[in-house]
């Protein structure tokens, strides 16, 4: 047990308390906004990003819809995270909604890699092909907690019914 060793307890009860979960909301909150607001901006950031990289310039509309699809993806993993974040806070996330906005989750990070493994192939960056498996790897860890969410929610269900 990660917090039974020395102090162990003390350490748990800091990272389970209300003040935790407060941070998270608030942070979760900023980074949906200020990715709406990035997204949104795109269009005109690519363009001037654009009149410093030449490789970049010669494929700006591709790599415009692919960063903005991308973007979508990226504010509706944060929408998810949120919704599933107030299920914790009411003291009730073994709930289906949880499982469906992991699978959600799964699918638009699934997403994000293909469409950053595109990116990929027409400008190779080491950078990306780091982003590329890192949401293959957020895509799979979703797929893995929603399947530990949906066994927990029948287990809530079956003990529920026994009271």
């Amino acid at each position: 047990m990660i917090f039974s060793a020395h102090g162990g307890d003390s350490m748990k009860q800091k990272l389970t308390s209300p003040g935790v979960a407060r941070f998270t909301k608030a942070l979760l909150g900023i980074l949906f906004y200020a990715g709406i607001a990035v997204t949104v901006s795109l269009p005109w950031t690519m363009r001037w990003a654009a009149r410093f990289y030449p490789s970049f310039a010669a494929r700006l509309t591709l790599h415009t819809a692919l960063f903005l699809l991308a973007g979508v993806c990226a504010v509706l993993i944060l929408f998810e995270l949120r919704r599933m974040l107030k299920t914790v806070v009411s003291g009730d996330c073994f709930v289906h909604q949880n499982v469906s906005s992991l699978c959600r989750m799964a699918y638009y990070a699934f997403a994000i890699a293909a469409l950053m493994a595109v990116r990929l192939i027409v400008l190779f960056t080491p950078g990306m092909l780091a982003i590329v498996c890192v949401f293959l790897l957020a895509g799979l860890f979703s797929l893995v907690l929603a399947q530990v969410f949906d066994r927990a929610v029948s287990y809530k269900q079956d003990n529920d019914l026994t009271i």
